[in-house]
């Protein structure tokens, strides 16, 4: 992709050649995140969105501690989904004031554990609440919590929505009054919202029209709130292009529009941050997959690229993490990118199963045996969000660079 310079008919990533990297890597097959891509896109951001907004990033997206640490000093704030993750996050150094902590199924130790480290839950079932009350009790901490409701509307043009309509994530509006009882109850400390409709999305239009919807939401639900609103999660949503046709998400209005409820915010809600909560579009151009190819097949016309990696470490290029119907991530032999001898080609992983496809009949370079594919925008959902062990292949690696 654009992103990435080539020098010598070779894909530059973190400064080096392809082939140079897969050297200093040792092995295929390996993920590696560009630590330049990933410091611009945070400056993108800061430019194009006002500076009363905090910006989280959300690192489920891409866990690994070395992305999570470059990060933890490029945002405001990190939001976990798991104990686990909160560990990565506070080796991180990241400041607990500004870590929260998601997920629709906490278990009770994990909750205790966000108590002690002070952190801020986004509270998703009533059963939480005791929980919490019983963790501040003993330890003698308060525990900070959010509430995360979900919406009576949905995010259009989001590829996948996590809020509207029956959901597991979050608490149903028509509830609140009930969590807000009990919050009080509890003597919890309430300190706002948590709203997250969707995500994957490129259409600017409909992203600001979620976070009106959703602010107007927060604005309705302070009236009845324990306590004064000092944090407002307006969630994300911010796409990446992944297939030919897509554009990359105009930041413009989506900055407009953030400005205009600042200021409305500094009237209507005295004393509450903003927050805007990111992963996929903070990390996911910045990273490539790189796999060798191990074998040149043709059948019956066909030819197929069989490489050492697949979707036990790229579920998401398979097509099998959320597509409907399949579509080709941005490929190419990396270490040949400006080869003009091309040919259709597909590229298979090594796993004894047809799902294992990285590329479908796709115009690439013709390879051979040893050379490196490439698979693009695959920052974010990558090895952490595939099969690993599926079939006992060995792991990948994942480098920053």
């Amino acid at each position: 992709m654009d992103q990435f310079a080539v020098r010598d008919g070779e894909l530059v990533v973190g400064g080096e050649r392809l082939s140079t990297l897969a050297a200093r890597v040792g092995r295929t097959p390996f993920y590696a995140y560009d630590r330049g891509l990933l410091r611009r896109r945070a400056a993108e951001l800061r430019a194009a969105l006002p500076s009363a907004v905090k910006l989280h990033y959300a690192m489920k997206a891409n866990p690994m501690p070395a992305v999570v640490g470059l990060m933890a000093g490029l945002v405001d704030g990190i939001d976990v989904a798991s104990a686990g993750e909160l560990k990565v996050a506070l080796d991180a150094g990241a400041d607990p004031a500004e870590i929260s902590f998601a997920g629709p199924g906490k278990r009770d130790a994990e909750l205790r554990q966000a108590v002690a480290a002070r952190v801020l839950v986004n509270v998703e079932s009533l059963r939480e609440l005791p929980v919490l009350a019983a963790a501040s009790r003993e330890l003698g901490v308060p525990a900070r919590v959010a509430v995360r409701v979900n919406p009576d509307f949905e995010l259009k043009g989001s590829g996948m929505k996590m809020g509207g309509g029956p959901k597991q994530f979050g608490i149903d509006v028509e509830q609140l009054p009930e969590v807000f009882a009990r919050i009080a109850a509890e003597g919890l400390q309430f300190e706002g919202f948590h709203l997250f409709a969707g995500s994957q999305n490129l259409r600017a239009e409909s992203i600001c029209e979620a976070q009106q919807k959703s602010y107007e939401l927060a604005l309705r639900l302070a009236e009845g709130a324990p306590a004064p609103v000092k944090f407002l999660n307006l969630g994300g949503g911010f796409g990446i292009p992944y297939f030919p046709g897509e554009r990359p998400l105009d930041l413009a209005p989506i900055g407009a529009n953030l400005s205009a409820l600042c200021d409305r915010a500094m009237r209507d809600l005295p004393g509450a941050g903003l927050v805007i909560e990111l992963g996929r579009y903070f990390v996911g151009e910045a990273g490539v997959y790189v796999t060798r190819i191990v074998d040149r097949k043709v059948s019956r016309g066909q030819v197929f690229l069989v490489t050492d990696g697949g979707l036990n470490h790229h579920l998401s290029a398979s097509g099998n993490f959320g597509q409907v119907v399949r579509k080709n991530y941005p490929v190419t032999v990396g270490n040949k990118v400006d080869s003009t001898r091309r040919e259709v080609a597909s590229v298979v992983g090594p796993l004894c199963t047809p799902l294992d496809l990285l590329a479908d009949r796709m115009d690439l370079p013709v390879a051979e045996v040893g050379d490196l594919v490439v698979i693009f925008q695959s920052g974010a959902y990558g090895a952490s969000a595939s099969p690993q062990a599926f079939l006992g292949h060995p792991a990948c690696v994942e480098v920053l660079v």
